[in-house]
């Protein structure tokens, strides 16, 4: 086994299904999170380890697709398909930095659930220490905002790359004019 092949098979094609679930995934436990800070405090470090682990296989699949890409002939398919590939990393990159976020502010300024039997209500109906940890608004917002903005962003960027090289892969190797058979 190596990063370009896995048993006898490239890597890339083994490599790309990782990217096509953990992306979409990593983006909606950002999003989800982000809007129920509760989820990030359940869930903890896992959501940035979905981040990283998400970013850290964005170069070596891509590293395996140009490996693959030079010894496939020269098919402006793939070609387009390998250029959209390599615009995924900062995509990446930014869900990982969502992630992050999501998380710091979940662990950083989450509501106290539960108040303690010495904490007294204010008038507003929370204790001190959750008022004291209520997140500001604006830090909520562009917390939200970025988790949205990044993972719409990967998750399109994912299915276009995703598209283009269903393209390249399938649109000369089939044979669209043979008549089903039902065994």
């Amino acid at each position: 086994m190596s990063l370009t092949h896995i048993d006898g098979l490239p890597a890339h094609v083994l490599f790309v299904h990782f990217i096509l679930v953990m992306v979409p995934l990593t983006a909606l436990a950002a999003v989800v999170c982000a809007v129920q800070p509760r989820f990030a405090r359940r869930i903890g470090l896992v959501l940035p380890i979905m981040g990283l682990v998400t970013l850290g296989m964005v170069p070596v699949t891509t590293h395996a697709g140009e490996w693959l890409e030079s010894r496939v002939g020269n098919d402006p398919l793939i070609h387009k398909h390998t250029e959209l590939g390599d615009g995924l990393l900062p995509w990446a990159f930014g869900l990982f930095v969502a992630t992050l976020a999501v998380w710091w502010l979940g662990r950083r300024f989450g509501h106290s659930a539960q108040a303690g039997p010495d904490e007294q209500a204010t008038a507003e109906g929370t204790s001190p220490v959750a008022a004291r940890r209520a997140a500001p608004g604006i830090v909520r917002a562009v917390v939200l905002a970025l988790a949205v903005v990044v993972s719409v962003g990967a998750v399109v960027d994912v299915y276009r790359i995703g598209e283009s090289g269903a393209k390249a892969a399938w649109h000369d190797n089939y044979d669209k004019s043979a008549s089903a058979h039902h065994d």
